[in-house]
């Protein structure tokens, strides 16, 4: 037809009846041509049946045959033979069918679940981790070095809550009368723990539940319960991780106090009404974020950013989160903090 740069491209058809195969090209041609698609595809259709009619073997020349569709849609069907050849092709590569080395060898975090360890997990954990797995077992097949990561936010004040819930229960299974703080954790779990700690320490903080030694034995206690409770569910849901890494971590190691220092030194820190704020704003999100409110305390984000900066820091450059809706407000800013640090924009993938 004398078109040099047509724009041919195959998918397969969304209704399987139309045939294996299909290609607007005749569309695409019509401007050039300045004539109808339609005629474009019956042209292109009748050449291509003239070919398989006077082909020896129309095995071999893959085609069983082709038809137009709607105002010039090209709809193939492939020969037997063809199909064929696909399924030998299977069996030939065994259980390496689909395997490469796309990925170089290169190293890349699939970081997923990571549920918080404030209660046992529920149907949304386990979508992440099918979703997870999967995405991970995919880029492991085609070369990348994978590396499985699950994040435990173990650390803040949803955990102070925790230990304060904990700490109410205890003192109600020595018959005293307390009430679960504003915001704290209601579940029978909570009781569960409670009994473990009445079990193994005695009535021992009944006379000072909020100090802080009693404080810190029921978060540690119901941080380490729940973790083991969520390692029992992923293992009998078949996933192994490599690396569980624990928030706290992130202050005892002081990345969080560094990477607020960094934050403020690359001049996109601004103080206001007592808080110090991020301009997040200049990284596409809708707004300004608070990075440390006015009494001194880190907003969630900010140990986000220090992990995400650890992150590159271990060697991955590529690195994608697997996370439930509840989170995804969570993208802007911290992808906003890690471009203010100078990382690449779109880091991590979400």
């Amino acid at each position: 037809m004398g078109v040099e740069d047509a724009d041919a491209r195959l998918e397969e058809p969304k209704d399987p009846s139309h045939g294996d195969l299909a290609t607007n090209v005749a569309l695409t041609l019509a401007k050039k041509l300045g004539r109808s698609p339609r005629v474009i595809a019956e042209e292109i259709a009748e050449e291509i049946t003239s070919r398989i009619s006077s082909h020896i073997d129309t095995e071999d020349f893959g085609i069983e045959s082709v038809s137009v569709a709607g105002p010039g849609f090209l709809n193939f069907k492939l020969s037997s033979g063809q199909v064929a050849s696909g399924l030998m092709e299977i069996i030939a590569a065994d259980d390496n069918y689909g395997r490469s080395v796309e990925g170089g060898g290169e190293s890349l975090m699939v970081e997923f679940v990571s549920a918080n360890p404030t209660g046992p997990m529920h149907l949304g954990h386990a979508r992440q981790a099918a979703l997870g797995d999967a995405i991970a077992g995919l880029l492991d097949w085609t070369g990348w070095s994978v590396s499985r990561e699950f994040y435990y936010n173990d650390a803040g004040a949803q955990i102070d809550r925790l230990a304060e819930s904990v700490g109410a229960r205890y003192q109600q299974h020595f018959g005293q009368d307390a009430e679960i703080p504003e915001g704290g954790y209601q579940g029978d779990y909570i009781r569960e723990i409670a009994a473990d700690l009445a079990e193994e320490h005695g009535d021992r903080f009944v006379e000072d539940p909020l100090s802080e030694e009693a404080l810190d034995v029921m978060r540690e206690t119901a941080v380490r319960m729940l973790r083991e409770e969520q390692d029992r569910d992923l293992s009998d849901f078949g996933l192994h991780f490599d690396v569980y890494f624990l928030e706290s971590s992130l202050y005892e190691n002081g990345q969080v106090e560094s990477t607020a220092a960094a934050l403020r030194e690359s001049g996109k820190v601004y103080d206001l009404d007592g808080a110090v704020w991020l301009r997040t704003t200049e990284y596409g999100d809708q707004k300004d974020r608070v990075m440390i409110k006015s009494d001194g305390s880190p907003t969630y984000f900010l140990p986000d950013v220090a992990y995400h900066m650890g992150k590159w820091g271990r060697g991955f450059h590529q690195a994608i989160n697997v996370q439930g809706a509840d989170h995804h407000g969570t993208v802007a800013r911290v992808q906003a903090g890690v471009q203010a640090l100078g990382l690449p924009e779109g880091y991590p993938e979400y």
